[in-house]
């Protein structure tokens, strides 16, 4: 009985040489931001992190526990548009 070599089995499927790797990249054009989805628990930890820091840097001094809020609540609020091209969200 005769076996087969691996030389004389045919490929199944070979790779078209064309073909992007799996592994390479997928270049996108400056205009086409990347959408990142960001839940709401995601969005107010980042405010409260932002919101700590605030207050760290004064000394944790009591009575900007709100103006501290708000004024991370912005600045994350600025980032997400910036990030996301300026689109509503």
């Amino acid at each position: 009985m005769a076996t087969r070599r691996s030389t004389d089995v045919p490929a199944k499927n070979p790779p078209a040489r064309d073909a992007p790797r799996p592994s390479a990249r997928v270049s996108r054009s400056p205009a086409e931001p990347t959408r990142l989805a960001l839940t709401p628990e995601a969005r107010r930890t980042m405010i409260a992190e932002g919101a700590y820091l605030r207050a760290e840097r004064r000394g944790f001094a009591p009575g900007h526990e709100t103006e501290d809020w708000l004024a991370a609540e912005a600045e994350v609020d600025a980032l997400l548009r910036v990030s996301h091209g300026g689109s509503s969200q």
